[in-house]
């Protein structure tokens, strides 16, 4: 049982759709296996993705977020709020599978949806991590996605389970609550500097380390407590170099930049700080994966809901746009991602 959590504290680098092409990729070539999708991203993209691409309506999400008790994510969180440390017997309520929606999902995937209500309910829930009794309150609120996870991997028994958690940019509480039940943070980014700052908050955010001015702060929050609660911090496992722009097969310069900054920051810190990595011998920057950008093919997998093996060259029509896939760099960008999954 691994469990992966796609974050950066920047927004807009691709993590929802690389969620996207890992699950349903791992999960078609691991058909012996059940893929668990938590979708910990308020605006819940991965999620659209998954049960069919843009819809006006959103009938289905409108389906899994009027169900009583609500077949999402805010519907398990909420079930929690009301009885906070007791676990919770019947989790099958809260799990929707997406093939119902969308044919060419995976038959062995699942999904925890995600829903906009997680912004309305996390201040209650940081509240309740807040509470004087039980003394351990703030460690039992951060494991109610653990408890999740545990629950899931129950239910699916002898199978193999894997766990794709995708989690918002910012630092909520409900961000926190999908890092605590990870194993490895899968780290996106794209070719600008903010991408590299919001690496550095990653680490400062989750390990306590930075400058001398941001670890006097980082050490007083998650980190530490998570330190003093005796919560099991997630490891770096990959950083996705993503949308590469590329002339002539090469990367352009201007990503070649950024890209050798983000090497020398997380480089950096892995002479330090081995252990916060999953492979602490192996130097972070020799093993990056670049994905091209391939703006069409992302574009038209996102929108109609189709994982990357359902994917063939040629003209491609959807919600009055048309976009021509040609092979030899659809090939490149599927060999790209492919890659990537088999990093998991």
């Amino acid at each position: 049982m691994t469990s992966y959590a796609f974050w950066n504290n920047k927004g807009g680098v691709g993590k929802s759709f690389l969620a996207f092409i890992a699950s349903t990729e791992y999960a078609h070539l691991h058909q012996d296996s059940d893929v668990y999708v938590i979708d910990l991203c308020p605006q819940g993209n991965l999620s659209e993705t998954l049960l069919g691409g843009f819809d006006p309506d959103a009938k289905a999400l409108l389906e899994l977020t009027t169900a009583k008790p609500r077949q999402t994510v805010a519907g398990y969180l909420e079930e929690r709020l009301n009885s906070p440390f007791k676990m919770i017997d019947n989790i099958d309520q809260y799990i929707s599978h997406p093939k119902k929606y969308n044919s060419k999902i995976p038959e062995n995937l699942w999904l925890v949806c995600g829903d906009n209500l997680l912004e309305i309910l996390a201040e209650a829930i940081r509240q309740t991590s807040q509470l004087s009794v039980p003394f351990d309150a703030w460690g039992k609120v951060i494991g109610w996605v653990n408890d999740l996870r545990q629950s899931l991997k129950k239910r699916s028994g002898d199978r193999e389970a894997i766990f794709i958690i995708d989690c918002n940019p910012s630092f909520a509480v409900y961000t926190q609550l999908g890092l605590a039940a990870a194993d490895n943070v899968v780290v996106p980014f794209t070719a600008d500097d903010s991408s590299r700052r919001g690496i550095e908050n990653v680490i400062a955010l989750l390990y306590g380390v930075g400058d001398k001015h941001t670890e006097t702060y980082a050490k007083i929050s998650f980190a530490k407590k998570a330190i003093d609660e005796g919560i099991s911090q997630p490891k770096l496992h990959t950083f996705v170099s993503n949308r590469v722009t590329l002339y002539d097969g090469q990367p352009s310069k201007a990503f070649r930049v950024v890209n050798e900054r983000v090497k020398e920051t997380v480089d950096r810190i892995h002479k330090r700080h081995r252990h916060f990595y999953a492979v602490p011998k192996e130097t972070p920057s020799s093993s990056f994966v670049q994905i091209p950008d391939y703006h069409g093919a992302c574009v038209y997998c996102a929108a109609t809901g189709t994982p990357i093996f359902h994917l063939t060259p040629g003209p491609k029509s959807f919600d009055g746009e048309r976009v021509q896939l040609n092979k030899e760099p659809l090939d490149n960008y599927k060999t790209a991602l492919r890659n990537f999954v088999e990093r998991l």
